[in-house]
């Protein structure tokens, strides 16, 4: 972990995902020491500060791999779902990521997105 490379996902995590980091260390710091600097330093400073893409494209992708994951992502796609939002994706978009993953993922893998965008989407509206 570099300073800088911590830095810069200190900053963009706070930005789109707010407390996370604090929630990681209060969740698990205690079984794994580091774990929440880790997340903000490797996901965030060193993979979504990337160059070659920008934030937008690299949540949709997110979206996209976790669907096709399967629905024991919920809580992660929730949060990437959110992020994606931020990032400026727009609902139709996100919901035609999730669906292209039908063909990848299967259709039970997609629905179980959908059904995880619609809460995002409605705890946004709120």
């Amino acid at each position: 972990m570099s300073d800088d490379t911590y830095k810069i996902g200190k900053e963009l995590s706070e930005s789109l995902n707010p407390g996370m980091e604090d929630a990681l260390r209060q969740r698990y710091g205690h079984l794994v020491p580091g774990m929440a600097e880790s997340v903000v330093d490797f996901a965030y400073g060193q993979q979504y500060a990337r160059e070659g893409l920008d934030l937008k494209t690299r949540y949709l992708a997110t979206i996209a791999a976790l669907t096709a994951l399967g629905s024991q992502t919920k809580p992660q796609l929730k949060v990437n779902i959110a992020g994606a939002l931020k990032a400026g994706a727009s609902q139709r978009e996100i919901g035609e990521v999730i669906w292209q993953m039908a063909l990848y993922g299967g259709f039970p893998a997609a629905v179980n997105a959908l059904n995880a965008a619609l809460e995002v989407f409605e705890d946004e509206t709120e």
